[in-house]
């Protein structure tokens, strides 16, 4: 009998994936070629770049590196830059309250009545999350997240690395692991019944409470397989790494060590597989950064109105953050899986709320993905003027993940010019 994670349990019309077995790994190693495994990883920089350091003048592959992309130089085939890109519905005057929408693509971030909607993130989590032990990590240098529910609530991010260090590779004591157990056993309980009460009252509600009725036991049935999902990882070994937990940063100036240490994360967590979907908000500390030649706080050179002093110093701050992707991409094309690596299996998307700190533009977004398995090493330049939506690169993202869906916020399709590779 052949098992692999396509092989599901079926039984009193529930249908339930089936945990990571060992029996997994045969069937795993042989499919390994047919269907890798797809990670995405988004970074929003809340306060942008400066343009004329990050877009290149000229369109397609001949582009000439500009002093924030000859950072990446060793890495150009592995990464396509993107110039023209915006959201719908965002302005000027809620240009920071944008990073709501970053990953939504809901227009009216900052306006009263503004209800967001799912991130890619999640919509993603709920097609491939439950594979691994984490269905996605929300981190944070500066507290608040990329990642919205489908409610359109926000995920609390993780800004402690030493605290998802110990989530993801340290193990509880056993009196600790048997209290979590004994936790998801009394859920669902608790759950079997509430839904032998509900079938109860069935036969003498009318149609539409029957409806509302389906409604919740569906939702019921969704949550006990996430806790029998939930107590199979419990009962698991976390996978065993070779590196010091790292240590929080104090100092909220650090952006560039606070960066490093997420990203740092970033690559521990793909590597092992704990989750393929990870968001990432960087800092926009108002303190001035511990780094040589800046004096100023970041958000302030951000906000520069051209003044030579203050772009000089933006400069070096915005090559420190490249430097920090640089080095995540370089990790990850030199972990190898099977007959790939890490990059070629993970798509790294960077951007940002801004186009312009100091004019608090939302047009021409900053836009770079790198890996993923596309046909990289070009400029994407559309017109700012008529864009396509940015929700078409995240329909791109989601088809590549293997998720079958045409449609994502404010999306009209994919995106033109992204192909596969060897397509």
């Amino acid at each position: 009998m052949t098992i692999n994670r396509r092989t599901f349990l079926r039984a009193a019309g529930v249908t339930l994936a089936l945990p990571c077995l060992d029996a997994f790994s045969k069937a795993r190693a042989s499919t390994a070629a047919a269907e890798p495994r797809r990670r995405m990883v988004c970074i929003c920089t809340p306060l942008g770049f400066y343009p004329p350091h990050f877009f290149p003048e000229k369109a397609g592959k001949e582009y000439e590196l500009t002093p924030y992309l000859d950072l990446l130089k060793d890495y150009r085939d592995d990464f396509t830059v993107m110039s023209g890109l915006m959201h719908a519905g965002t302005s000027s005057g809620f240009a920071h309250q944008a990073t709501a929408s970053f990953l939504t693509g809901v227009p009216g971030a900052g306006r009263p009545g503004f209800r967001n909607a799912i991130s890619i993130d999640q919509f993603a989590a709920d097609h491939i999350g439950g594979q691994t032990r984490f269905p996605t990590l929300t981190l944070s240098g500066e507290g608040l997240g990329l990642s919205w529910t489908r409610t359109g609530a926000q995920v609390p991010a993780a800004t402690s690395p030493s605290r998802v260090f110990a989530r993801l590779f340290l193990e509880g004591r056993s009196d600790e692991v048997q209290a979590q157990v004994k936790r998801l056993e009394d859920g669902r309980s608790i759950l079997d019944d509430v839904r032998d009460q509900a079938k109860t009252l069935r036969s003498d509600l009318g149609t539409d409470d029957q409806d509302k009725l389906d409604e919740y036991l569906t939702s019921v049935r969704e949550l006990e397989q996430r806790l029998l999902k939930d107590e199979s990882w419990v009962k698991t070994p976390k996978p065993r790494i070779d590196a010091e937990p790292p240590k929080d940063i104090p100092n909220a100036a650090d952006l560039v060590g606070r960066t490093r240490l997420l990203f740092d994360l970033t690559h521990l967590a793909l590597q092992t597989d704990s989750t393929r979907l990870i968001t990432i908000m960087l800092q926009g500390s108002t303190y001035a950064p511990p780094i040589p030649g800046v004096n100023q706080g970041h958000h302030d050179l951000s906000h520069h109105g051209k003044d030579p002093g203050k772009l000089e110093q933006l400069k070096i701050v915005e090559l420190e953050t490249m430097k920090t992707v640089r080095d995540l991409l370089a990790k990850l094309k030199q972990s190898k899986e099977d007959d790939s690596n890490l990059l070629d299996r993970t798509m790294v998307f960077l951007g940002s709320n801004l186009g312009g700190g100091s004019s608090h533009s939302t047009k021409n977004l900053p836009v770079l993905l790198a890996g993923g398995g596309f046909r990289h090493g070009q400029h994407l330049a559309f017109d700012a003027d008529n864009p396509p939506p940015l929700c078409n690169l995240y329909v791109s993202m989601l088809q590549r993940l293997g998720i079958e869906t045409d449609k994502f916020g404010t999306s009209t399709g994919t995106l033109s010019g992204l192909e596969l590779a060897g397509s």
